[in-house]
Order: C-alpha cells, then sequence, then structure tokens
C-alpha cells in the first residue's frame, strides 16, 4: 500500500482532490468538525466536554516531553494508567482556571506577553546579532509542536492568564510565626530508635532450591527471561555543529564582521557601587515602608556631609549581610545584574556620585558609585578566533534552514537508502549494533533519545527496513536511520539461565522467610519489650536518615509520641528485607541559626501558599461542576525484578 502511495503521489493527489472537495460541498466544514468531535466523553468542566482524542493527544505530547527530558524514561511508566490520568487532572485544572479566568476577565496585555517571550530562553537563542527575532527558526520552532506562531502567542496569552486566577490566592497568603514554629518542629523532629534488619540476602543464602524446583520457577515465570529485542542499524545526523565543521569563511568576511560588530562584541560597561540598605520587603505595612524611608533619608544627609565616612556607616547601618561587612561594596557588575530601579540610578550617575534615596522591592538604597570601567575594545587578531566561530555559528544556522527540508524529503523520498541524503548534504552515515528499545546504563546522545528510538523499532521501520522519518531530537538537529539487522525478542533457554532463576527463587524465598521471622519477632517484642535484643540506639530525622529507606524514617516519625517505647515494623517490599524499629524517645532538635530559620520560615509559607491555591482550586471544581467520567486507576504496589539480558 505504501510502496503503491510513493510511486503514484501525482496520482493519489487528484483521487484525494475528487473524493474530499465534494464531500465539503455536500456536509460543509461542520459535518467534518462533528465527525472529529466523535468520542468518548472522560470529564467535564463548566458544561463543556473533555474528549477521549484529546485526552489522547496530550498525554501523548506529555509523554514525548518527558521522554526529551529524561531519557532513560522507562515507557511502561510514562504510559501506566497513573500517568495517563494524570495528564487527565492537567487538562481538567488548566479547564477549570481558563473557566475562572474567562469568568473574572482575566487578560494577557501585549507588553506581558512580550515579557514572557523574552524571558523563554529557546526563544531567546533564536536572536540574531543585532537583536532582532529570526521569524523563519521561530516559525520552525512552533510549527515543530504544531503551531503557527499566533496560536502559539495565544496559548502563552491563555496560560498567562490562567496563572493569574491562582496568584490572587498563592501571592497573598500570610502566615504567622507560632504554628510555622510548631510545623517546623514537628517535620524537622528527631527520634532515637534502634533498628532490626531482615535480610533477604542472609536467609537466601541459606536456600538450596532443586534442579525440579528451578525448572518450575522458569516456567512459572517465563516473563523474566526474555533476551530483548536488538538491532544493527545506520543514522544520519543533521545539525548545525556538523554543517559548521565544513564551513570555511574568507579574510574579507572576518574584516567585514569585525568591522561591524567590533563594539559589541568587546563586551558591556561595568560599574562598581557601594550602598547602604535599609530592608523593607515590597510586602511590609506601609507604616513599616514609611519608617524605614526616614531612616534612609537621615543616613542619606549623614554621609553627603561626609562622603569619606560612607564605607563606615554602611558596616554599621546596612541590612544587606552579603555587602555591609566590606562597607557596602559590591564589586563589578553590568546591566542586567541588578534590580531596575537600583540599575537606573547606578548607570546615570558619575564616579564619585551618592544618589538620592532609592526605592526597590528590598527597601530603600542609598548608592555610591565608586569606579566605571570601560570595556576593551580588543584588535582584530586578538578576536579572530572568536570571529570565525561567530560567523560559521550563523552560517551554519542559515544552512541547517535550507538542509532541514532536503534531509526531511530525502529520507522519506528514497527509503530504501540513507546514501543518497547523506551524499547531497555530505553527512557521515553512522553505525551501531545492539540497539535495543531500553538504552543500556551509560548510552547517551542520539542512541538515547526515546523518540528515534521508537521511530527505529516502528512496524514500518523493522518489517521493510525503511528509513525513519527526520526525528527532531533537539533544537537544529535532526536524525534519521534504518535497521540492517532485526533479532526479534525471545524467550532463553533454561540452560542459559538457570543460574539467574535460581538466584531469583532464592530471593523469593528469602524475602518470604525475612518477611516471617521479622513479622515473629515484632509481635514478640511488643508483647515482651524486655526481651528484644537490638543494636545501639541511633538518632535519626527526615535531615539525617542515616541511609535508612525513606518508608523506614516515616513509619517512625509516625509512632506515637505520647506512648514511647513503640515497636514497627516495616516491609519493604518484594525481594526486599523487613526491618523492625524500637522507637525509644523524641530528641530535643538543635537551634538553628538565623538564616536557616528564614530559609524553613520561607519553606512553610510557599507550603501554606501551596494549600491556599489547591483549597481555591478545589472550591472552583465545584463552581465549575468538574465531573470525571472515568475512574481513577488503583496504584499497584510497585515490584522490581531484574531483567534477563
Amino acid at each position: 500500500m505504501f510502496d503503491f502511495v510513493r510511486k503514484h503521489t501525482k496520482i493519489m493527489m487528484v483521487v484525494m482532490f475528487l473524493l474530499i472537495i465534494p464531500s465539503f460541498v455536500l456536509f460543509g466544514l461542520d459535518g467534518y468538525n462533528r465527525m472529529k468531535e466523535k468520542g468518548e466523553v472522560v470529564a467535564k468542566v463548566d458544561g463543556r466536554d473533555i474528549l477521549q482524542s484529546e485526552w489522547d493527544v496530550a498525554h501523548k505530547n506529555e509523554v514525548d516531553r518527558m521522554r526529551s527530558s529524561m531519557p532513560s524514561l522507562d515507557p511502561k511508566l510514562a504510559d501506566s494508567p497513573e500517568a495517563r490520568y494524570a495528564t487527565l487532572e492537567r487538562i481538567v485544572r488548566d479547564r477549570v482556571l481558563q473557566a475562572a479566568a474567562g469568568k473574572s476577565h482575566l487578560v494577557t496585555g501585549d507588553q506581558r506577553l512580550m515579557q514572557e517571550l523574552q524571558a523563554n530562553e529557546t526563544i531567546a537563542s533564536l536572536r540574531r546579532p543585532d537583536g532582532s527575532l529570526d521569524m523563519d527558526q521561530y516559525r520552525r520552532l512552533v510549527g515543530a509542536q504544531g503551531m503557527t506562531p499566533e496560536m502559539f502567542e495565544n496559548e502563552v496569552r491563555a496560560d498567562l492568564a490562567r496563572r493569574q486566577v491562582l496568584q490572587g490566592v498563592t501571592t497573598t497568603e500570610m502566615s504567622t510565626a507560632a504554628p510555622a514554629k510548631v510545623l517546623m518542629e514537628t517535620y524537622f523532629e528527631r527520634r532515637e530508635v534502634q533498628i532490626a534488619r531482615f535480610g533477604v540476602e542472609e536467609f537466601a543464602s541459606k536456600i538450596t532450591p532443586t534442579e525440579a524446583e528451578i525448572e518450575t520457577f522458569y516456567k512459572n515465570n517465563l516473563a523474566l527471561f526474555q533476551a530483548p529485542e536488538r538491532a544493527s542499524i545506520e543514522y544520519v545526523v543533521l545539525d548545525v555543529d556538523t554543517l559548521r565543521d565544513g564551513i570555511s569563511v574568507s579574510e574579507q568576511d572576518l574584516q567585514s564582521y569585525y568591522k561591524e560588530n567590533a563594539a559589541r562584541l568587546a563586551g558591556q560597561e561595568e560599574r562598581r557601587a557601594s550602598h547602604i540598605l535599609i530592608s523593607a520587603p515590597k510586602s511590609a505595612p506601609a507604616a513599616e515602608r514609611e519608617k524605614a524611608r526616614a531612616k534612609a533619608q537621615a543616613l542619606l544627609e549623614a554621609v553627603r556631609k561626609a562622603p569619606d565616612t560612607f564605607a563606615e556607616v554602611a558596616k554599621k547601618n546596612s541590612q544587606d549581610p552579603g555587602s555591609a561587612p566590606s562597607g557596602g561594596d559590591l564589586d563589578y557588575f553590568a546591566r542586567g545584574a541588578m534590580v531596575k530601579p537600583f540599575e537606573d540610578a547606578v548607570f546615570s550617575m558619575k564616579t564619585g556620585d551618592i544618589s538620592n534615596v532609592v526605592e526597590s522591592d528590598f527597601g530603600f538604597h542609598i548608592i555610591k558609585l565608586t569606579d566605571i570601567r570601560a570595556p576593551k575594545q580588543r584588535s582584530f587578531e586578538e578576536m579572530r578566533a572568536e570571529l570565525e566561530s561567530d560567523i560559521k555559528k550563523q552560517q551554519a544556522q542559515r544552512k541547517f534552514a535550507e538542509s532541514a527540508e532536503a534531509f526531511t524529503n530525502g529520507v522519506y523520498e528514497q527509503s530504501d537508502s540513507l546514501k543518497p541524503t547523506a551524499d547531497r548534504l555530505k553527512l557521515k552515515i553512522q553505525t551501531a549494533t545492539d540497539v535495543t528499545r531500553k538504552p543500556p546504563p551509560g548510552v547517551t546522545g542520539v542512541l538515547a533519545n526515546p523518540k528515534f528510538i521508537n521511530a527505529l523499532f516502528s512496524p514500518d521501520s523493522v518489517e521493510k527496513k525503511r528509513n525513519t522519518e527526520a526525528v527532531e531530537i533537539g533544537s537544529n538537529r535532526l536524525v534519521s536511520g534504518r535497521i540492517t539487522q532485526y533479532t526479534p525478542a525471545r524467550t532463553l533457554p533454561l540452560a542459559e539461565v538457570k543460574e539467574l532463576a535460581r538466584q531469583q527463587l532464592a530471593i523469593q524465598r528469602g524475602a518470604e522467610q525475612a518477611k516471617k521471622e521479622g513479622a515473629e519477632k515484632l509481635a514478640a517484642w511488643k508483647a515482651a519489650p524486655q526481651s528484644a535484643v537490638l543494636p545501639a540506639p541511633i538518632t535519626v530525622s527526615r535531615e539525617h536518615t542515616e541511609m535508612m529507606r525513606p518508608q523506614v524514617i516515616d513509619a517512625i516519625l509516625r509512632a506515637d509520641a505520647t506512648a514511647l517505647p513503640a515497636f514497627v515494623g516495616v516491609d519493604l517490599g518484594a525481594g526486599q528485607d523487613y526491618v523492625v524499629a524500637k522507637v525509644n524517645k523524641v530528641v530535643a532538635r538543635d537551634a538553628v541559626d538565623p538564616v536557616t530559620a528564614a530559609k524553613e520560615r520561607s519553606q512553610y509559607d510557599q507550603w501554606w501558599a501551596a494549600a491556599e491555591g489547591m483549597a481555591y482550586y478545589n472550591l472552583l471544581k465545584e463552581r465549575f461542576k468538574v465531573q470525571f467520567k472515568v475512574p481513577k486507576p488503583v496504584a499497584k504496589a510497585a515490584t522490581e525484578v531484574p531483567a534477563a539480558q
């Protein structure tokens, strides 16, 4: 079928035209929209349906994003029922916040949109040397996500509006010191414990399964003894670095570029300043800020009368702990390093000037400009290597834009070989053996990219040895590959895996015995605490876990502090140890320094803000009548079993 389509493209276009256009005439666009919108309703928000098809597309995009950022991610985890349901919950959340933004008439202006786009590092990388945005690259970037620039910008506007809904709650939270202290003391509580570990290895080492038992275990667990499918492949990569290596730059181009960009490449002007800060956060009461302003004004008058005393006054009065000990000195900095009001003041001053009182989100500043360091203009020879690198990078970017389409079309149209495309674009054909769906630890780069691996092991690639499509594996980076030799997955014979089967059977039985003995000891020690023979006590907390598993620490800290000593038992899971802990007493926490206390208070404020945000979101769910039409999956206990190689 696909061969026919490839060979008769023009005929197929005519047929599609004759089939589709009359359908539009007879049924209209609405009919097609209704057809597209068919599907099971999986949730409702504000009376509007969320369809199964929307859920599927959103989850596919989420999985692609996760695999791009975490190449080693197990595909089964990314596509589990729990992960899929989490995607549905995110869709519902976005719809709820979108509805709330609409009801509150929250909109995003052009200036706010521009600020958001400028803060995006990926978009910022598309800027030319003169600061203008490369629109062709921008269109390709958003086009890779199936959007036009207008669609992308509208989505950013909508996202910013959704954020505003919760920001009104989360950024205005108010918490008091007393409950914060109680919670943090509880969270970081320490307990003295004695630990008895019933180790699987100790029990497993005493177990000697018979040949018959090993064979039975093997037959009942064939899935554990699978050799994964493997492939030998060849592939070609089109990226900016490859293209840059093939570019040569003439002397004339270097000279011209130097003349046009020498000032920009020389660097930024830097200024050195000292300041006196009277702290008054923007969130502080108005009376407190006015008091701080008055104090700053008084100090300003003092240092203007005696400018040479600025450093001494800063040491005694500045509330900036980082600069006060050095007389308020902030060393050299360029534009963009300080908050805007501070920066604007510094870059409008002359050496030796003392500013008026400058207000920022941190409080009130008195600034003294101590030095100006102009950028050094370097010679052409000093900058030659840098100039050549810049020009090559720019030319490679343009060449990539020109070559990307030829690469994409070439690997598709001549799908039985990568050589024509490689020859045309002067790319190297690379090879690899023993490639698997799940790259082994240590593999990086192209062969660890999940999008490329998935394309390689697609049915068309495996069965017909065709080139994969051009897969985007990064910014300005495309790859296509083909399988040259394929070995399907198979069950390894018992003769090859007998030792592995024996080990796993011993571990399984060892874990059962460890759990049985641990549970028996736990019951006996609870009944007669004085009979417990345990190692020396240690002190544990969430900060100092003593290398214990999280579930053990959690069980220790959950033990009732009013009924100590107490025994708790923890089963670490299939094939894992069993732990019994005797909790003796609560140990007072050491006093924390002011900096740590401030960080903890900030953490508490974040938790409180998140809790208020969640409470408000739950109210919005009720207001907009959220309905989930599919049940939430019940999480199953995870088990880990070594895979056969």
